[in-house]
This record gives structure tokens, sequence and C-alpha cells, in this order.
């Protein structure tokens, strides 16, 4: 069979909204006659968007996980689609909903009524990376010289994600977001974030729930809030209280020099309204400082290094980061234990090795590790999936370094991990994995295979073997309009 096509749904459960997209995903055959099988997308199909719904909550701090299954169903009914129909996807839990106190488990939950799933409760960076290729910023970063940076802004936060040459050089993400201020059309302030309160706060800005504010005061603190990131992304002077709206650990090094930066999310939406809402009835027409922040945003586009520019996808772009499975073999020549496998739903940290002096190749997996860490899965025996591309490595003192150095940064991000995953692109994996077992003894399983190519972004899973020492890698790449 030289052709072949599959039903892909994502589901995005984010601060504000939730929405549902499904694809079909059609692969064609790239290898010859005398060759194992090895497909790629050919087409890409957007069957059918949802409507957008409001994200159900039970309180400030719980999803309302049985509505928004029952969303889920409905739609599934509606569309006339079946769970045998669904062989790839994605359900993210995206923003400030990715903190609430059942993230993890609404995820799980949808999951298994969905459809064969990649699952993730994303963290911020990879929420970045997912809105970054669902907006088209990765592949605009292929067609044009420089760095294109993609800027995905929903209810809760802001996250950016880089891309130079089709590929993620970095993410950083911000507490900027309509709704982090709730008020009604009386400027009644209904909920104010903890995050955009101690920013508030140092600025001597008296808001807090409870309050009464007005359409200046609002007005001021959407263009500070907007005018700080921006002037962040272009490497200007910022106020000390940005720092209350940078979320998590500031990027461990320099941030790129960005050519053209692209907007997404909920907020690129509302731009496209080029009226300023002067009331506070417009101010607050969804209860929130959207429409406000949209129109700060809309009128400081001149103002910077960059060029600005609105995405294909805007409020979708997130969910459009639904998965695609190819298979792929490795190399016969891999270090595996088979007791270890399968390993499912790995998400991949990306380590490219250069011929540099040992100690910038320790800093430089360092930084990949704890990156790595923000987005891996803590709690599973496998956090994630080491992707090693790069130079080949030629001599048998640079394995060992290698090695060691893989080890010693693996271990001290990932403190509690019962097995190494690592995936090799070039064929290397025996030696590789051999001088990680004898390093960690029986401390960690090591699962050494090659020849395969991920990115990360990806997730895979890692069967069991076949005769003659193959496995089969299932690469679950984000498949975006």
């Amino acid at each position: 069979m030289d052709e072949l096509s599959f039903t892909s749904v994502g589901i995005d459960i984010g601060t504000s909204t939730t929405k549902l997209i499904v694809s079909r995903l059609r692969l064609e055959r790239v290898s010859g006659a005398f060759h194992l099988p090895r497909y790629e997308i050919a087409e890409r199909e957007l069957q059918y968007a949802s409507p957008i719904y409001s994200t159900p909550l039970l309180s400030q701090d719980e999803v309302d996980m049985d509505e928004v299954a029952r969303i889920l169903q409905d739609e599934y009914d509606h569309i006339g689609l079946s769970l045998s129909e669904v062989k790839s996807g994605a359900v993210i839990i995206t923003g400030e909903t990715a903190t609430k106190t059942n993230a993890r488990r609404v995820v799980h939950y949808l999951a298994e009524r969905s459809g064969d799933f990649v699952v993730a409760a994303a963290g911020a960076d990879l929420e970045g990376l997912l809105a970054g290729k669902g907006s088209g910023a990765e592949q605009r970063s292929r067609e044009i010289p420089g760095v294109v940076a993609n800027v995905d802004i929903g209810g809760g936060t802001a996250n950016v994600a880089y891309f130079r040459k089709g590929r993620a050089i970095g993410t950083v993400t911000f507490h900027v977001g309509g709704r982090l201020i709730r008020l009604d059309d009386q400027g009644n302030v209904h909920s104010v974030s903890p995050h955009m309160l101690k920013w508030l706060q140092e600025r001597g800005t008296p808001l807090a729930a409870g309050s009464k504010t007005t359409p200046d005061q609002l007005r001021g603190i959407a263009s500070a809030m907007c005018g700080e990131m921006l002037a962040y992304l272009a490497k200007g002077a910022v106020d000390s209280s940005f720092r209350h709206l940078i979320a998590g650990s500031p990027p461990a090094g320099p941030l790129p020099e960005i050519d053209e930066l692209m907007i997404s999310g909920g907020i690129s939406t509302l731009m496209a309204d080029r009226e300023v809402p002067e009331s506070m009835a417009a101010i607050a027409r969804y209860g929130d400082i959207g429409p406000l922040l949209a129109s700060s945003l809309r009128q400081q586009e001149d103002r910077w290094p960059f060029r600005i520019v609105t995405s294909a996808q805007t409020v979708r772009a997130t969910v459009i980061g639904a998965g695609m499975q190819s298979v792929e073999i490795s190399g016969s020549t891999v270090h595996i234990d088979p007791s270890l496998l399968p390993l499912r739903n790995l998400p991949v940290l990306h380590l490219e090795y250069t011929e540099v002096q040992p100690e910038d190749w320790t800093r430089e997996a360092g930084e990949a590790m704890h990156e790595a860490a923000r987005y891996a899965l803590p709690e599973a025996e496998a956090p994630c999936a080491i992707a090693l591309s790069g130079a080949v490595i030629h001599s048998y003192s640079a394995l060992q370094t290698v090695a060691q150095t893989l080890l010693d940064t693996f271990t001290i991000h990932f403190p509690d991990a019962k097995i190494m995953a690592v995936v090799c692109e070039h064929d290397m994996a025996k030696a590789l994995g051999q001088a990680l077992s004898i390093r960690c003894g029986k401390c960690l399983g090591i699962v050494c295979i090659d020849q395969i190519r991920v990115e990360r972004g990806d997730y895979i899973d890692i069967g069991e073997p076949l005769p003659g020492f193959l496995v089969p890698v299932v690469i679950k790449t984000l498949a975006f309009s």
C-alpha cells in the first residue's frame, strides 16, 4: 500500500476557551520498493472545527471534568465520529488551566475517551512550541532569513517560541493575558491573578478583587503590560517589576534577536477589530480586559525593531497542533533491555552534539536538560527521550565524554528516573548504550536506539524488539494547517 490516511483530533482546554478540531491526514510512501516502508504527510485537510466553548470550571482551582467530557461527546456525536476512527491526536491543557489541581487527571480522563492520543498537561514551554507550529511561524522561518518568533496570547499566558530555519531555538512565557483581570461593565473588579497582583503592587497601582476601576486605569495597565513584554522581546529596558510577569524561571541564556514576530491566540483574533474600546461596557464585553489588551498591542505595532504580523491561525493555533504518527524502524545495532519496553508517549529532548571543548558540551547538555525538565514527565519511569543529533562521533574518547556528560546532566535534572532513553540520529547506539550502562550499573535502565531523527515537540513510542534487534518506533509529530 503506497498511500493511506487517518483521522486525527486535537483538543485544547485553555484558560478562557475549549475547542476541538478534526483533521484528515493523507500519507504517501517515500521509500523504494526494496526498502523498509517510510511514509510522510502528503496532505493535511482540516475537516471540522468546533465552536469555541468557555472552559467550564467548578471553582477557581478546578476544571469541570464531566462538563468538558460532555462537550467532547456531544461534538463526536454531532459529526458522527467514533473512537475507533481516531488514530492520533492530542489533548492539551494550556495557560493557567494547566495549573488547576485536577489538570493531569482531566487529560488522562479525556484521552481514554477520545482515541489513540498523545496525552500532555502542557507546560508553558511546550504550549508555546505547539502554538508556534500551529500558527505557521515554524514554516515561516523556513521561508525568510533570520528568526521568527510566535507569541500566543490567550486568557492567562503569552507563550513565545523562537524558530530559525524551521527549528525551535528557544521559548519564554509571560503572565500576560485577557483573563488575568476579570470585571463587569460597571468597572467592578471580580478577580486579579496573583502574578498580576504582584506586578501591580510594585508599580503602585491599587487594583484588587472587590475594588472599582476606570477605563483610564485599565488602559494604563494594558499599555504597560504589552509595552514591557514587547520591550523585553526587543531586548530593551524594562522595569524591575516585570520579573513578576515572567512565568517560571527566566531563560538560561540570552534570547535571539527577532526579525519577525507573529501573534496568535485569542488576543490575536480580537486585534482584527480596529475599533478602540473606549467605554467600560466595550472594554469588559467578555468579562475581562482582552479587548483592551488587543487594542494596546495594535497601537504599538510600529514601535519595535521587528515586524509584527498576525498569524493565519489565531485562536486555534495551539489546537491545530494535533498528532500524526509515522512508524519507523531503528537500526539493528541497538542497546536495549527488552524488559523495559514498550515505552509510550515520551516527550523529546533535542540535543545537538558539536565538536567543542568538553566544558562547552557539558554546558550545552545541562541547558538542554534544564529546559526539558519543564515539559518532561516527572512521575514517569522514563521522563523523556534524549534525541542526539549533530556531528558524527568518531573517537573513543569523545564517545566516553558524551556518555559521561549525558549521564551526569540527566541524573541531576531527573533524579527519580528509572530509565534513560536515547535516540541517536547516527549509527552509534550500541557503543553509546554500553558506555552508559557501564557507568550507571543497575541505577538506570538504558534504552539506546539509532538511525531515527526526531525533534523537540515530538513524542515517541518505542516498541518491543522485532527479530534481528530491530525496534519499531512511532514518532508522533505535530501536524498543523
